[in-house]
């Protein structure tokens, strides 16, 4: 009969016992993380400079509110159609309909965020979307450019870069300019 020393036996003992239902109830989720400690107003809308395209639908912009949206949703405020970074794709295989801005395609994917983080260099997303699943960007701000597009209301130079992943699609290098809005 083999011998097994002291030690083996209570770090098996120790094993079975970690392995074993403690009866706990597992750790809840961590919160979501949504903060924005910009020092400045980013607000507007941040549209691609080159097309990003996944399967049919491709990004139409990021949208970036003011100051007491994002207040309001960091204080749990939230709605099911607005947020105050979102972004936004289109389907390019719908329609084309006429709107009080031009032309654009009847059909859009709009992603709210599940994370975001926002200072003034970096803008960081996640979202979930029924047609687009997870949706990721993480980008750099140049603040210079910012200020230059901000002065002449729209640039086309890029003022925010970074990387786009849609569900399983190879992530993209995304630049986008600044568009005020109207």
């Amino acid at each position: 009969m083999r011998k097994w020393s002291p030690l083996i036996v209570v770090a098996l003992a120790g094993l079975a016992v970690a392995s074993c239902d403690s009866g706990r109830e597992p750790a809840a989720p961590a919160a979501p993380v949504f903060t924005n400690s910009a020092s400045g107003d980013l607000s507007g809308y941040y549209l691609p400079i080159d097309e990003t395209r996944v399967g049919k639908w491709a990004l139409d912009h990021a949208f970036v509110g003011q100051a007491a949206e994002f207040q309001s949703w960091q204080g749990g405020e939230r709605a099911t159609t607005f947020a105050p970074l979102m972004l936004q794709f289109e389907d390019t295989t719908s329609p084309m309909t006429q709107t009080e801005m031009g032309e654009a395609r009847s059909v859009t994917a709009r992603v709210l965020p599940t994370l975001y983080v926002v200072n003034d260099s970096e803008v960081r997303f996640e979202g979930r979307s029924p047609e687009l699943g997870r949706v990721m960007f993480s980008g750099r701000l140049d603040q210079g450019a910012l200020a230059t597009a901000r002065r002449n209301l729209g640039d086309e130079g890029a003022v925010l870069t970074g990387s786009l992943k849609v569900g399983d699609a190879p992530a993209q290098v995304v630049r986008m300019r600044w568009w005020m809005g109207d």
